[in-house]
């Protein structure tokens, strides 16, 4: 008998401990659980202060308007890119390697379209088959008038920042649009308004992609970039800027 009453008490205790080392493992669970959220948390914040080229927040395919361009930009369909690119080289080669005028290449091109309609059409009653299908080609208007309104709308945009500029109130931006347009003008002067249209187009086709492959390290080297141009503007703007007689209705940022 007091045997089996020693038993029972052995068991009762065998399940107690049981129970404590439950809740103990429980709580540190808990705690580990708590912990690694935390984690998770502090990588989270860590990751929303990363310094982001032009302060963008979205992915390069949204700031790129989404869609189809961007898709085309970040050559997300590479036939079209392609062939957009290809023929951005054909037309440079031509007008400007080969010194090809516009108004002659359209020439030839109709003169050779039409002669090769013509004798096609003529030649069918002779050979007994069908006369070849010329599509009707027409302009559609509604996306024509979109595209004149967008064009409107970015060019009063255009005139609106150089109207607000040329009013005196922001001498940074001032001095970084003479900046502009300074290298474009010389740009310009030691290459032709094609080639430089045919530039652009490389790079739209290359500088997304290539950032879009290696943002984290373009981001990295842009902030360093930003801290000392930053650090330079300060220096000016303490040497120079500050020295120069400002009316009295003109702040300063």
């Amino acid at each position: 008998m007091a045997d089996h009453q020693h038993k029972e008490e052995e068991k009762k205790e065998e399940s107690f401990m049981e129970k404590i080392a439950d809740k103990v493992h429980g709580s540190s669970s808990s705690s580990s659980s708590s912990d690694s959220d935390d984690e998770k948390k502090k990588t989270s914040s860590v990751k929303d202060k990363v310094y982001r080229l032009f302060g963008r927040e979205k992915p390069v395919h949204k700031v790129l308007g989404g869609g189809k361009p961007a898709d085309v930009l970040l050559w997300k369909d590479k036939k079209v890119s392609a062939g957009v690119l290809g023929g951005a080289t054909v037309i440079w080669v031509l007008f400007d390697v080969l010194e090809y005028h516009f108004l002659t290449l359209l020439c030839h091109g109709l003169i050779l379209s039409l002669a090769i309609l013509f004798l096609w059409s003529n030649a069918t009653t002779f050979i007994k088959k069908s006369p070849p299908q010329i599509p009707d080609i027409s302009i559609p208007e509604e996306p024509l008038l979109k595209f004149a309104s967008a064009l409107r709308s970015e060019i009063n945009h255009a005139f609106a920042i150089l109207r607000s500029i040329a009013s005196g109130k922001d001498l940074k931006k001032f001095l970084c649009v003479i900046a502009g347009l300074w290298v474009l003008s010389i740009v310009g002067g030691c290459t032709d308004f094609l080639t430089l249209l045919y530039t652009i187009t490389v790079a739209l086709f290359t500088l997304p992609l290539l950032y879009d492959k290696y943002e984290d390290q373009v981001d990295s080297f842009a902030e360093k970039a930003m801290k000392e141009l930053k650090k330079q503007y300060a220096v000016f703007d303490a040497k120079v800027l500050s020295k120069l007689p400002r009316g009295p209705l003109k702040k300063r940022d």
